[in-house]
């Protein structure tokens, strides 16, 4: 006997759905379920996904990668947003290098702003880390500085140089390194120099939500950049006015990274989730 079932459906009725089910599921485009929703292709079912690891900037904290986590749950990644305390490129380097030891196979790392600082100086010499994408990001050389890659740019943190209270609120923290406070933006240069594109209410919100930065963290000097070894990709917001478009291209040009140009200020990941995840996407393609 061949297994073949010699039974016939009971009804006509029955004998009709079963042919509907199978042309439903049958005729599914590439790529999308039967239920309407997204599926990986053959080659992402099967490949080996890298851990995506975001690392937040300054002034602000894990969620403002929210709609990037999302999308990227949604296509089957194990996503982890990276401690980041905003103590400085020594400190917070630090912290990432110990967080992705942890983290066992392949990894993409993106990062924003400051936190390309960061992540430049922390997965230098780790194996693991396959790519690096700088979002509206500081990609420093050895011996650089965020003071030094604001000086000339034109950003709206560069008055800070010179006169720190024109851009910060700033308050004193508990066992700072001789001559360090915290720095909190201005409420009205965030809402129009960091959160232009955003509607006003949520900048006026996120004005107000701040994480500080601790402001030895402008002084400190890159170590080795990553950069050097590994594969980077880029996203500029062209409205940027934190990091000046001119002045990413300089950094991400040397870097020699794919770059990607979308229509945002300097929080182009919460504005242009959609666009800014599938720059991480393409980069985790090539880990494969």
């Amino acid at each position: 006997m061949l297994g073949i079932s010699l039974r016939r459906p009971k009804t006509i009725a029955a004998t009709l759905a079963a042919a509907t089910l199978v042309t439903v599921l049958g005729s599914a485009a590439p790529g999308v379920s039967a239920d309407g929703g997204g599926r990986p292709t053959p080659d992402e079912g099967h490949r080996t996904k890298p851990t995506i690891v975001l690392v937040h900037g300054a002034w602000a904290d894990g969620s403002s990668w929210s709609g990037e986590v999302r999308r990227l749950q949604a296509r089957g990644f194990d996503v982890q947003v990276a401690p980041q305390p905003n103590r400085g490129p020594s400190i917070d380097s630090g912290y990432l290098k110990d967080f992705l030891s942890t983290i066992e196979g392949p990894i993409v790392v993106a990062a924003h702003s400051y936190g390309g600082f960061v992540a430049s100086d922390a997965l230098t010499g780790n194996s693991n880390v396959k790519a690096l994408v700088f979002v509206d990001a500081f990609a420093p050389d050895k011996g650089e500085t965020v003071e030094q890659l604001t000086a000339g740019s034109g950003s709206v943190l560069e008055p800070a140089l010179t006169d720190p209270t024109s851009v910060f609120k700033l308050v004193p923290f508990p066992g700072a390194p001789e001559g360090a406070v915290d720095a909190y933006v201005l409420p009205k240069i965030f809402i129009t120099g960091f959160a232009n594109g955003l509607p006003r209410r949520q900048a006026e919100v996120l004005a107000v939500s701040q994480s500080a930065l601790a402001t030895n963290a402008l002084g400190e000097p890159a170590t080795e950049p990553a950069w050097k070894t590994i594969p980077v990709w880029a996203v500029i917001g062209t409205e940027d006015r934190v990091i000046p478009p001119a002045r990413q291209e300089e950094m991400m040009k040397r870097a020699g990274a794919d770059i990607t140009r979308i229509d945002a200020g300097h929080l182009g990941l919460i504005s242009h989730p959609g666009e800014v995840t599938e720059v991480i996407l393409e980069a985790a393609r090539t880990t494969a």
